[in-house]
């Protein structure tokens, strides 16, 4: 009789191992990309998905994207002089925090920021995002966008979703002659609300695709050289040594 698979058993320690060779590894390619590619960038992720991550891969396929644990990404760079493997790393290092990631190419910094700068796609926002528009649902019929495309270019609701905006989210609709109705414009949110499920959950069935994936370059290395993109408040850092 086959083995259930249910009493298939897992030890923590084989877990642990997984992960510590994942930090491992990411260790080991970034340092030796470091050999290989003239430029490192720090880049920070707006929204992230990594749909949308997958694409920049692809379109920088000859360059290696790592996008990982910021401590290990930081290490491998070096975190101080004696521990860094090229010429001022580690003042690059120190910009790797947060939702960061980096690009290891040859690619002239010229052609890098007029990608990144070109490279926005939209989703939809996630519980917990905060709100980048207002949206309300007009009173009477409801349309599949609510407004945001005139009536003639829309078509109603289907009436089969009137309950699931009534019980579920919190519409206060009703059908009237099948059609899905509101007696007064319903507020979803408001720009500048931190999004809760059922918000997101109309935003997306109304097509608001409102959160924005980006890629704002940080910093990068080139030449021993470190050449900020972005400043703030680690530009104060800059020209002291680490103790």
């Amino acid at each position: 009789m086959p083995k259930s698979r249910r009493s298939k058993l897992v030890t923590l320690t084989k877990t642990q191992k997984k992960g510590r060779e994942g930090k491992e590894l990411l260790y080991t390619q970034i340092r030796e990309g470091l050999d290989v590619y003239t430029h490192v960038w720090v880049f920070d992720v707006s929204n992230m998905r990594n749909t949308f991550l997958k694409d920049v891969r692809r379109d920088w396929n000859s360059s290696k994207l790592h996008f990982g644990r910021t401590k290990v990404m930081a290490k491998a760079l070096g975190l101080t002089r004696e521990e860094e493997v090229k010429n001022n790393l580690y003042r690059l290092a120190r910009h790797v925090k947060g939702s960061v990631g980096l690009l290891l190419t040859n690619e002239e910094p010229a052609a890098v920021e007029e990608y990144f700068s070109q490279f926005t796609k939209s989703d939809f926002p996630r519980a917990g995002q905060v709100a980048t528009v207002s949206f309300s649902i007009p009173a009477g019929i409801i349309y599949s966008r609510a407004g945001e495309i005139p009536e003639e270019d829309d078509i109603p609701l289907p009436h089969s979703l009137e309950s699931t905006l009534r019980t579920q989210l919190g519409v206060p609709t009703s059908l009237k002659a099948g059609k899905v109705y509101l007696d007064n414009d319903f507020q979803v949110c408001n720009e500048g609300d931190v999004l809760d499920a059922k918000q997101t959950r109309l935003l997306k069935l109304f097509g608001i695709a409102c959160a924005d994936f980006k890629v704002r370059l940080v910093a990068y290395w080139a030449d021993d050289e470190v050449h900020e993109i972005d400043t703030g408040s680690d530009d104060e850092m800059d020209g002291k040594d680490d103790e």
